[in-house]
């Protein structure tokens, strides 16, 4: 096992962005008369809410949060291989066991209201987070948290080995402005102050426009404004990137090479680096029909992945084809011997066997559960998220062979991210995330340290999955220093995935982004694949600092 991992203090600012594959930050001393960039998501409405502990929030849904708010250290969920790039700290530096890091706070970087950032910034920031389960998106297991000048000293209950990313990539705020803040949940943050390139302008219904924070640590970004604008559905953003009235966002486009590259085929760009994430049909085991594994395991035997791969995402996302819902080849070192070259296939069947030893009984089309009442179930997701309603409609007439009878709902977005993480739904397809492992996939599915009763929210095992000894096992997984031990572990983990179905896994979901290189270049891409592109990230910043102009 790696022992450590460990960012050199003297580094330069010139040598930080050399390791990150980038140009030197602050490309430009002057950028009057460079033009704006807009960012687009389709998102749907949104109300004027800056906080960036609330992933409903519009600075979270459209992402000017992380042109405002910079990280710690910059990771490449995509691209393990990638070293992490030091940020707001200029060093860190693991124990063998990964229960402990010390973070070396940047001198000279300033608060954009010209306030010093110091370490008491970063020990207070995750001081909130260990003080606020439901801002800490990660269930990261804070200890104690010290300063000693300029360091601050992190340490867990436990290894963190998987989530040595997620300590890493935390965002910093400042602590004379937050902490006066009843409620970090819910406060709507209305005078934004970070560290990072960028400043709010203004706000509206419209448009969130930001300009270059003047005082940047990292130089004089290229662009001097952003614009980040919600449009209501995949059709509407996928217009205005076709267009050039957008130059950066991510929704998905069927036949993207014909809609979208052709329509400026020098400058329109799409580029999507796969990792361990995965899309997925979160399912409500708390409540009928999928509180039955049966039902789980019988849907999921009925489910065309091919299918999903073809029509819903053009052949533009990776199939997904091993059993334990990992993605090959980037899972092949983990894979457990059991499940190599066992790959999904469609076997109705086999399904309706399963159903059947489970008391389930099929009359003509209709399946009855053991109570006798008729099987039907909900799929939900938002209005205009074309590829997930297309994946819905699949399942649901993959179901029909059953004798299920599964409606597709469009959803509004707002709701359906208040809904989701109440678990007020019955099935949904929801991404995961992606890191140097396969525990992020499993772990935001299933994982009983992220689980929450209905009607609070949840960040991740939205299904409310409660397994202790898969838990257990994740919980194995990120913590022992043995090799052996931590392969047994995944391989655990595979095998009660495999056959308790916690959710259905459909395809390999990449960090896919649109953007032009019209006016701006210096994107992360494969010939330069720094981090992944997209803007609704804390690569934002490191981004936006690349970019220079085009001409």
């Amino acid at each position: 096992m790696k022992k450590r991992i460990l960012a050199a203090t003297a580094l330069g600012l010139a040598a930080v962005f050399a390791i990150s594959g980038c140009s030197n930050p602050g490309n430009s001393s002057d950028n009057t008369g460079n033009p704006v960039l807009t960012i687009g998501m389709p998102n749907g409405t949104q109300t004027e809410n800056h906080n960036p502990f609330v992933n409903t929030s519009s600075a979270q849904s459209l992402g000017y949060a992380f042109a405002i708010y910079e990280p710690l250290v910059q990771v490449n969920p995509t691209n393990p291989a990638i070293k992490p790039v030091p940020w707001l700290a200029s060093a860190y530096e693991w124990n063998t066991d990964y229960s402990q890091i010390t973070f070396t706070a940047r001198d000279g970087v300033k608060w954009s209201d010209g306030k010093d950032f110091t370490a008491a910034d970063i020990a207070f920031t995750l001081n909130l987070l260990k003080d606020n389960p439901a801002a800490n998106l990660n269930a990261l297991p804070f200890d104690t948290i010290t300063t000693d000048g300029n360091k601050v000293v992190v340490k867990f209950t436990s290894g963190q080995f998987t989530n040595q990313y997620k300590a890493m990539n935390l965002f910093v705020v400042p602590e004379h402005l937050w902490k006066d803040v009843a409620d970090i949940t819910t406060d709507l943050n209305p005078k934004p102050v970070g560290t990072g390139p960028y400043t709010l302008k203004s706000w509206t219904p419209q448009a969130a426009t930001l300009v270059a924070n003047p005082n940047y640590w990292g130089g004089t970004p290229a662009a001097p404004e952003l614009r980040y604008s919600s449009y209501t559905n995949n059709d509407a953003l996928t217009t205005a990137l076709a267009t050039g009235e957008v130059q950066w966002g991510w929704t998905f486009i069927a036949d993207i090479d014909t809609v979208y590259v052709s329509k400026d085929p020098a400058n329109n760009k799409f580029w999507a680096p796969a990792g361990l994430g995965v899309d997925a049909l979160f399912l409500n085991t708390t409540t009928k029909p999928f509180n039955n594994a049966a039902v789980r395991q019988a849907l999921n035997l009925v489910v065309d992945r091919q299918v999903i791969q073809q029509q819903a995402t053009s052949g533009v996302f990776p199939p997904l084809e091993n059993v334990t819902g990992m993605p090959l080849p980037a899972g092949d070192n983990y894979l457990a011997s059991a499940y190599k070259g066992d790959n999904y296939a469609v076997d109705v069947t086999k399904a309706k066997q399963i159903l059947a030893d489970a008391g389930y009984t099929l009359n003509g089309d209709v399946l009855s559960d053991p109570d006798g009442q008729p099987v039907t179930f909900t799929l939900t997701n938002p209005a205009g998220w074309n590829d997930y309603l297309t994946e819905l409609q699949i399942v649901a007439d993959a179901a029909k062979q059953l004798g299920i009878s599964a409606t597709v709902e469009a959803a509004n977005v707002d709701a359906w991210f208040n809904d989701i993480g109440n678990g007020n739904f019955q099935a949904s397809m929801h991404w995961t995330d992606s890191g140097p492992t396969p525990w992020d996939m499993y772990s935001d599915i299933a994982d009983g340290a992220k689980l929450f009763p209905i009607g609070e929210k949840a960040n991740w095992n939205f299904g409310r999955y409660d397994n202790a000894e898969l838990t257990k096992a994740l919980e194995t997984y990120a913590t022992t220093t043995d090799e052996a031990e931590r392969q047994a572990a995944i391989e655990k983990v595979q095998q009660i995935f495999v056959t308790d179905v916690p959710a259905i896994p459909v395809v390999t979901r990449p960090a896919a982004a649109e953007y032009s290189t019209k006016n701006y270049i210096g994107w992360p891409d494969d010939s330069n694949p720094y981090n992944q592109p997209q803007p609704t990230g804390p690569q934002a910043s490191q981004i936006l600092i690349n970019l220079k102009p085009a001409k």
